[in-house]
């Protein structure tokens, strides 16, 4: 049988998304040590891109399920001589259980996860970052209930975190504002296939009206590095700081994936404000991605 790839939100139905939110709230409520259902099993993590939290929360998430996980760097493998990826996926994946995989392009987590004989996780690409989505929803889900009908805005760069709020959007039924300066929007394909659910504006304060939860990212993400003066202009109108607050909901939540850079796409009052929520969201990535491990490996 072939394996169950999570490289994608789109990998699951709307039913088994919200699934994991719960289950991963209940793994946080009632956390059982005795309760180790990878026992014996291995996770492989390969990064090609450094994380705090991802990583911690692997490692962690797989020791508190009797598991353990290895952490392999490009100096640590073949991938990072050159051998091909299929080739890789098909070595590694016949000696470990699991596969987490934190790369640059979508396309090696793709091409990895069809040669793979055990799942593979999507760690983050420079496409999508699906697993942030499974801890800020269910962050989302543990303050205010199950986001249905919400609307969520996105205001800053339109890169693979925008493209998982898209397709969380998509899912579990909520609109999504986006406010992206011209030539930082989010591919149109994303865009397209999200239909009425996604809507763009040209200010951010326009995209805040209303809004139960805002969310954003670093406006120059790693590997962008030298782009940072350029951005910082560019970007100088998508902060989303007291005013944009002031338009949303008052009980509106403020979410970021961290690291911040306070004074940037976030203004310090806001993100060690009463309303920002991202030190929880932080923590979820342990709960979340337990419950995905969970689903992943085991039989139901």
């Amino acid at each position: 049988m072939n394996p169950r790839h999570f490289t994608s939100l789109l990998d699951l139905s709307g039913e088994e998304f919200r699934g994991i939110i719960n289950r991963a709230i209940e793994l946080k409520n009632n956390h059982d040590p005795d309760y180790q259902p990878l026992k014996g099993r291995l996770l492989a993590m390969i990064f090609e891109k450094s994380s705090t939290r991802t990583r911690i929360s692997f490692e962690a998430g797989m020791t508190q399920f009797g598991g353990n996980a290895s952490f392999l760097s490009p100096r640590d493998t073949q991938l990072g001589r050159g051998e091909p990826v299929q080739d890789s996926a098909k070595v590694i994946s016949s000696m470990v259980d699991c596969i987490m995989l934190r790369t640059d392009k979508h396309e090696t987590v793709t091409i990895f996860a069809r040669h793979s004989s055990v799942p593979v996780i999507n760690g983050l690409t420079d496409q999508q970052h699906p697993c942030q989505l499974l801890a800020d929803m269910q962050t989302y889900f543990e303050f205010r209930g199950d986001i249905k009908g919400k609307t969520v805005t996105w205001i800053g760069d339109g890169n693979n975190m925008c493209h998982s709020y898209i397709h969380a959007a998509m899912l579990l039924d909520f609109n999504l504002n986006i406010a992206c300066p011209a030539g930082y929007q989010p591919l149109p394909q994303f865009i397209k296939a999200a239909g009425e659910r996604v809507r763009l504006f040209n200010t951010a304060l326009e995209a805040a009206q209303n809004a139960d939860l805002c969310v954003t990212d670093v406006w120059a993400s790693m590997g962008q590095e030298e782009e940072q003066r350029q951005r910082e202009l560019v970007f100088k109108d998508y902060q989303i700081n007291a005013a944009i607050m002031n338009a949303a909901h008052k009980d509106a939540l403020f979410m970021h994936c961290l690291p911040a850079h306070r004074g940037e796409e976030v203004t310090a009052e806001v993100i060690d404000g009463p309303q920002s929520v991202v030190f929880a969201e932080a923590e979820n990535r342990l709960h979340a991605q337990k419950a995905l491990l969970e689903f992943l490996l085991c039989k139901k």
